[in-house]
């Protein structure tokens, strides 16, 4: 079983040095801790060669190459994992995957028993803010512990679409500047950016300038958006007394070895990041240093410029020594890509990194010379004998995984069984493979997930029914190709065919029990399709897998809201808050909830926790209008059709067909006997939604039309 640090001992020991720690000076610097600020920026997906301090061929960011300019820069800085959760993962607690354990996004949660960057900061009396762009950082995974303030308010649209739900550069880093505007204390602020991900789709002028190049105008824009930010610190003179590291979470392949994004193999092309570290007083000896470093690096070399104590568990090195033009000691940085593995039992990538030698673990072994070789075209793992490499891997594994060190203890079977239960740990899904071949391997299996690539971008260009047929290829060659089945059943469901989306989830849970993805998309569309018996059952099926995941819990409740059985629902829907109290789809069904209680006892307590759970929805996410509608009928039970009216056409301004919003504006200016704006929003119900109605509905608005023309 996985040993754990335990944080608490850390923190207790921490503040027994802390008096002397606190004066202390970094040798040779003469740079005292107190006071210093910490700034981490993680630009998602980021390429370091389309930074123009890293290389001038593809565009200008001027903002970063300024950064650069005042620290130093890392020409080879490595990520050890492709993947979004993971890599934060690996910077926030300084250790690697196999330590941690989380491995891919979504499948795995960061456990409280964990030591953050952030909970270490707060322990010396800092405040912290994080401010993060997309899904893959929500709240429910864990990297919260340590925050006073977890930004993640990207709105409320499902994770169950094919994008990830994500918010803009401007907007994270304008809410960073509210909250950092506010701060008394040092503090220490995480700022996360999505943009560069795919999809591609930078605003304008970016998407002008670079049509060409969607990504590179990605890349512009976001270094646009902290143009404001390094702006802020030069204004209020915060560059004086700020620790600035800027990174990336990995790369993106662009085509190259046949991947098109990221996640799925580990070459440079998505394991090389920017690594840029600015501190005040810095005083290196070169601007460029061109030694291996990598994310866990991060943690222990901010404790250094502090000049506090580093926790005994922290894998990485500190670069002081870099900066002041020494080497730092040899050592292999590991890395890994088993998210295929852990989504469809495809075989595991790992392997290392050792002076200008590369290693990659797999059924088709492979061996790099980046000296000569950086972009790694030519496999030399014929003419190298690889046992040795594979024992070495072995054993750095066996190390970094457990050390036997006293301040670390093995979390018990009953620890276990009281984490699932308060939703920290999931359970593990069905047993996988443990030995593979060739056919296994990722480069064979490239053409399936090009495949699905390529479907995902003819569903991105409007061309569906293409989308669908590259899917249903996938899935008559690769039956346990997860993400086939969950994106063709979304391609139906966009097409409003939710039986044959239902059909074809069934299809892939009979051949993927285990696959996580399948059975929670399986579960939601059995609610949306009004099946709630089914679904209930499907769902709680999910929960066994990962009980931590608040969507389905709210979809749960939903189920169980549909049968009119008001206490299960409510209490799936407690069950998200206790897990994420910002999440504006479960304040939004708790409001629909109590209003539908309030309608059926008539009691007002109703009505008010109505009111507060869609002004909850509505702060946390401003756009959302079905919040609004729920808020216009809670008023307008309450007798106030003015505060009514208001909410609706709010909901319509937000989403201009919104069909309950469009009846009710109509019924709500028709009871103010104002029949011409009654007229116009029951007309342009009636145009959108007539056909769909049944015919005692069709009726009744054929009615409430005519005395809408009535003198």
């Amino acid at each position: 079983m996985k040993k754990f640090y335990n944080k608490f001992f850390v923190i207790s020991l921490c503040f027994s040095g802390m008096l002397f720690f606190s004066s202390i000076k970094i040798s040779g610097m003469g740079l005292k801790r107190k006071g210093f600020n910490l700034l981490l920026i993680t630009v998602d997906t980021l390429r370091p060669d389309r930074l123009s301090c890293y290389s001038k061929e593809h565009l200008k960011t001027p903002n970063i190459d300024q950064l650069a300019g005042k620290g130093v820069l890392f020409t080879r800085a490595f990520a050890h994992t492709p993947m979004t959760l993971p890599s934060h993962t690996n910077i926030l607690l300084g250790t690697l995957p196999v330590y941690h354990g989380v491995h891919d996004n979504s499948n795995f949660i960061v456990e409280d028993e964990f030591l953050t960057l952030a909970e270490y900061l707060k322990s010396k009396g800092y405040s912290t803010g994080a401010f993060v762009g997309a899904f893959p950082l929500d709240s429910r995974f864990g990297l919260t512990q340590g925050f006073d303030v977890y930004d993640d308010n990207y709105g409320s649209k499902s994770n169950q679409e094919i994008s990830y739900v994500e918010r803009k550069a401007e907007i994270v880093v304008e809410k960073a500047l509210e909250w950092l505007d506010k701060q008394k204390n040092s503090w220490f602020i995480w700022i996360h950016t999505f943009d560069p991900h795919q999809r591609y789709a930078p605003p304008e002028p970016f998407k002008t300038e670079y049509q060409n190049n969607p990504y590179n105008g990605e890349v512009a824009y976001v270094d646009y958006c902290f143009g404001d930010f390094f702006s802020y610190l030069k204004q209020h003179e915060l560059y004086e007394n700020t620790i600035i590291i800027f990174t990336a979470d990995h790369g993106e392949s662009l085509g190259q070895h046949g991947e098109s994004t990221h996640g799925y193999f580990a070459y440079n092309s998505t394991i090389w990041v920017p690594l840029i570290l600015y501190y005040p007083g810095i005083a290196s000896k070169v601007s460029k240093i061109e030694q291996n470093v990598s994310h866990i690096d991060i943690f222990p070399t901010v404790c250094d410029i502090l000049g506090i104590e580093k926790p005994s568990f922290l894998q990485g090195l500190s670069l002081l020594p870099a900066i002041k033009g020494k080497k730092l000691h040899k050592r292999e940085i590991y890395f890994e890509s088993e998210y295929p593995y852990y989504s469809r039992g495809w075989a595991p990538l790992s392997g290392y990194i050792s002076g200008n030698h590369k290693f990659i673990d797999s059924p088709i072994p492979e061996f790099y010379d980046l000296e000569r070789d950086f972009d790694e075209l030519e496999n030399l793992a014929s003419s190298r004998k690889l046992e040795k490499y594979k024992n070495n891997l072995k054993i750095l594994i066996k190390r970094q995984s457990f050390d036997g060190s006293a301040k670390k203890k093995k979390i018990s079977r009953e620890a276990v069984k009281k984490l699932q239960s308060l939703g920290y740990v999931s359970t593990p899904q069905a047993s996988r493979k443990k030995t593979f071949s060739t056919k296994d391997d990722l480069k064979s299996l490239l053409p399936y997930q090009n495949k699905l690539m390529k479907a995902m971008g003819a569903y991105h260009k409007g061309n569906i029914e293409e989308g669908k047929s590259l899917l249903k290829e996938i899935i008559s060659e690769r039956p346990d190709f997860d993400l086939a089945y969950s994106y063709l059943a979304t391609l139906y469901k966009e097409q409003k065919k939710l039986d044959k989306s239902v059909e074809i989830l069934k299809e892939g849970f009979e051949n993927n029990p285990s696959s996580y993805k399948i059975i929670s998309t399986y579960g939601i569309f059995l609610v949306e399709a009004n099946r709630p018996d089914e679904a209930i059952e499907i769902l709680k099926k999910a929960l066994t897998l990962m009980d931590y995941d608040p969507e389905l819990w709210n979809y749960l409740g939903v189920a169980y809201w549909s049968k009119g059985d008001f206490q299960n629902a409510h209490q799936a829907y407690q069950k998200v808050l206790s897990l994420d109290n910002n999440y504006p789809i479960v304040f939004n069904n708790l409001g629909s909830l109590y209003l539908s209680q309030c309608i059926k006892t008539r009691k007002s307590e109703y009505l008010r926790k109505a009111v507060y759970h869609f002004k909850k929805a509505i702060e946390f996410d401003p756009g959302y209008a079905s919040a609004y509608n729920g808020l216009g009928n809670a008023y307008r039970i309450m007798g106030d059709i003015d505060a009514a009216i208001f909410c609706w056409e709010k909901s319509v301004e937000l989403m201009p067909d919104f069909k309950f919003a469009l009846f009710n504006l109509g019924l709500g200016y028709l009871m103010k006997q104002e029949r011409i704006k009654a007229l116009e929003y029951l007309e342009k119900y009636k145009k959108n939604y007539y056909s769909s109605l049944p015919m005692k509905e069709r009726n009744n608005l054929d009615s409430l039309i005519q005395k809408c023309k009535q003198e």
